[in-house]
């Protein structure tokens, strides 16, 4: 089914949007892009844009497991979740932490969303053998429930790592950061199990585009009823400015880390709304994004230390020093890099550069894989 390459390919494209954002804007390192009394609305609809990516990427996750499912047996499909999902813990603390910081101390390691999508993946390995419509019930449940969690505020790792946005100061110069708690993205990942479903051969492509249309359409219309009204879905409720722009970025602006309800209403009702409409999409432009789409956790990896490595050349280019890209905290909250990066103009400049760069080397791994199906362990790549 390409129309899953294709929002496969576009969110990963996106998501080294948000990341060129993090380690070359000027405004970055000064203010939020959320902050509707210092941003303005091409710096937040570059971060807003990117919000879709990874409920976008759990859900298809999900839906693929599904997929697999097709050839597997439940035993067989819950053992390679569940050895997917180590894999992919053990890469996020790993590689993929030191190629956020490129700290050898690995001082500041912490919880992101291949950390999410890893464990998500191994409590998936059980869900599959609940009823379908239970699947459908557990997530549902998780994703409009648990913002009734908000008030509920434990001091320790365990509370955080499954509900709580936190650091952890741990002493001698190490924290610990849970950014990607574990509710509700484990039931973003098994709803998309519970639709993989209806991708079936035998069910009618025209009744699933238009019931994906009406999810993803009351989605979007939920998401602006409860947004408006303001009483639940979101830790921070939305105020209203002296100005248009204002306003329209504190009520699209709901919160991420973890995901409220509301972040999930508009980013997974978008992502049904896309998939309803792309399954016909054909052309060198749909062909471009489905080779990232073939190979997202190879692009996925190297696009980071493509992006850090590129910071680190213009630091020093810039006379701020290749030293302050080496970091002991997320790098848009590193105090020594204020007035450093570019504005948002270059800043899509060297993205579309970084993609160019990107696109041969995943078209070569992507037949690759085609041609070597015979060897398992590609599909840890």
């Amino acid at each position: 089914m390409q129309s899953l390459d294709i929002l496969k390919g576009i969110v990963m494209v996106l998501m080294a949007l948000d990341h060129t954002r993090d380690y070359f804007h000027h405004d970055s390192f000064l203010f939020s892009p959320g902050d509707p009394t210092q941003s303005n609305l091409p710096f937040f609809f570059t971060r807003w844009i990117t919000h879709f990516c990874a409920p976008a990427f759990s859900f298809l996750a999900g839906l693929s497991a599904f997929m697999i499912s097709k050839r597997k047996t439940k035993k067989e499909l819950s053992s390679f979740l569940i050895k997917r999902g180590l894999w992919l813990v053990f890469i996020e603390l790993t590689i993929v932490n030191f190629a956020w910081y490129f700290d050898v101390t690995f001082s500041s390691p912490g919880l992101f969303v291949i950390w999410v999508l890893g464990i998500s993946m191994i409590v998936l390995a059980g869900i599959i053998y609940l009823p379908r419509n239970y699947i459908l019930i557990f997530s549902c449940i998780l994703i409009f429930g648990h913002n009734l969690l908000d008030t509920v505020h434990y001091d320790n790792v365990f509370w955080s790592i499954l509900h709580e946005y936190r650091f952890f100061d741990l002493g001698s110069g190490y924290d610990f950061e849970t950014a990607y708690p574990l509710i509700p993205w484990i039931a973003v990942m098994s709803l998309g199990y519970y639709f993989g479903a209806f991708y079936r051969s035998s069910f009618d492509a025209n009744k699933r585009k238009k019931m994906f249309n009406i999810i993803g359409l009351s989605s979007v219309t939920l998401f602006v009823i409860l947004r408006f009204i303001n009483i639940y879905g979101d830790s921070t409720p939305w105020k209203s400015y002296d100005t248009i722009s204002k306003d329209l970025i504190s009520f699209l602006n709901p919160s991420k880390y973890p995901p409220s309800l509301m972040y999930l209403l508009i980013t997974l009702g978008g992502t049904f709304i896309f998939l309803a409409h792309t399954e016909k999409l054909k052309g060198k432009l749909v062909d471009f994004f489905k080779t990232f789409g073939r190979v997202p956790f190879f692009y996925y990896i190297l696009h980071i230390y493509i992006i850090h490595a590129f910071a680190l050349l213009f630091a020093e280019l810039s006379g701020f020093g290749w030293e302050k890209m080496i970091l002991k905290d997320w790098v848009t909250n590193v105090p020594a890099l204020k007035g450093y990066g570019l504005n948002l103009g270059f800043v899509y400049l060297i993205w579309i550069s970084i993609i160019l760069i990107l696109y041969p080397i995943c078209k070569t791994f992507d037949l690759y894989k085609q041609n070597n199906k015979d060897k398992w362990w590609l599909s840890y790549l």
